[in-house]
């Protein structure tokens, strides 16, 4: 991930410590662990690490630009939210997923994610579906181009400006956790377990039915979309049981 974007982020957290005297009241560590933590989590969302990455905490701190200790804290946060596993009480990686907790995940995202998408379909504006629209053919680039981890990243932005127009923000917390521990496992759909549909894209039934202000089609879509474009994904974990057991010359190259 890009350290211009946190460092901006630092920056402005710097700025609004500043009173109206003009000096500087110091900046809260927690500010720090904060920016970071959602900054990591955004990058998992996206697919931008892979299941497996070992973060090294000098090296993260310094393209951060921050000190050790808010990586180091933000990265435990992670830990404790099940995105990060803790290796022999030294080494973070990202988590692995088994077959067993795709699907369970993928049970729980049906209900949530249909439900985030039934509820969004009579608040998403027009200029929302547009953007939603835009990013689909994002994706239908990238996947032409081989950009893989573009494609990755433009399906989980498809989704989620879905759900923030739900305007439902506990619920859009649970699915944003859901899919920080998801989005990592996504790199391995390219170039071997692409989504697959039995006819047009389901994104597309998507836009449709939102333009068309049908709720229960929304959801039909987005449940549709889940379950065949995971077909492949799927076949892929029961080859090899856990991403442990999987290569990335099976999957996606790292943008990150």
């Amino acid at each position: 991930m890009g350290s211009s974007s946190v460092g901006q982020d630092v920056a402005m957290t710097e700025d609004a410590a500043a009173d109206r005297s003009g000096t500087m009241a110091p900046v809260a560590r927690d500010s720090l662990t904060r920016i970071v933590y959602n900054n990591l989590r955004l990058a998992l969302m996206e697919g931008r690490f892979w299941p497996g990455h070992r973060f090294k905490i000098r090296e993260l701190a310094a393209s951060m630009r921050v000190s050790e200790t808010p990586i180091r804290e933000a990265l435990m946060q992670l830990v404790r939210a099940r995105a990060l596993e803790l290796l022999d009480g030294r080494s973070i990686i990202v988590a692995h997923m088994s077959l067993a907790q795709y699907l369970e995940l993928r049970t729980i995202r049906l209900f949530l994610e249909g439900t985030a998408a039934e509820s969004a379909t009579a608040r998403i504006t027009d200029e929302g579906i547009a953007q939603m629209a835009a990013l689909h053919d994002e994706l239908v680039s990238a996947e032409a181009e081989k950009r893989w981890s573009d494609a990755v990243r433009a399906n989980w932005r498809f989704h989620h400006r879905l759900y923030e127009a739900a305007e439902m923000p506990e619920l859009l917390a649970i699915l944003d956790d859901i899919w920080m521990r998801n989005g990592p496992l996504l790199n391995y759909h390219y170039p071997h377990a692409p989504p697959t549909y039995p006819g047009p894209h389901e994104h597309l039934r998507v836009l449709e039915n939102l333009r068309r202000r049908d709720a229960a089609g929304v959801r039909d879509a987005i449940q549709t979309d889940m379950r065949q474009g995971g077909v492949n994904l799927v076949k892929l974990l029961e080859a090899g049981g856990d991403t442990r057991n999987l290569s990335r010359g099976q999957g996606a190259s790292p943008s990150a």
